[in-house]
């Protein structure tokens, strides 16, 4: 099947877009695009694999409540890791917070990046 598009990003609301930029930087090793002084309201970061991730302003955000209804959180990221334990340490030095709720058992973890957002370290035996 053809498509009629190719996924180019995804963008994540947030009051501090170069701060959640300089987050996911330094979980996944890509460059922000551009300088980090730079801000227009608009970050995104430079990924060797095509797709990205974008920050763009959102003076009014609200993190979403994981998990819950009342605040759904619409969408998360899935980062896969040779070793959960290793990866869990590295993400909350930067910042996240490990997520009271844990549903994935052995194969993965969720967290909350410092905007609120929910996201995932994901390990695969």
């Amino acid at each position: 099947m053809t498509g009629i598009a190719r996924f180019s990003l995804v963008a994540l609301d947030c009051q501090r877009p170069v701060e959640l930029a300089k987050f996911y930087a330094a979980v996944t090793g890509w460059e922000i695009d551009g300088s980090p002084d730079d801000d227009d309201g608009w970050v995104q970061l430079v990924s060797p694999h095509g797709a990205t991730i974008a920050f763009q302003l959102a003076p009014g955000h609200h993190p979403p409540a994981w998990p819950s209804d009342d605040q759904p959180q619409q969408l998360h990221l899935d980062f896969d890791v040779d070793d959960l334990d290793a990866g869990e340490q590295a993400v909350l030095e930067l910042g996240a917070k490990k997520a009271e709720q844990q549903p994935g058992g052995e194969s993965f973890r969720v967290y909350l990046d410092p905007a609120g957002h929910p996201f995932c370290l994901v390990h695969e035996a």
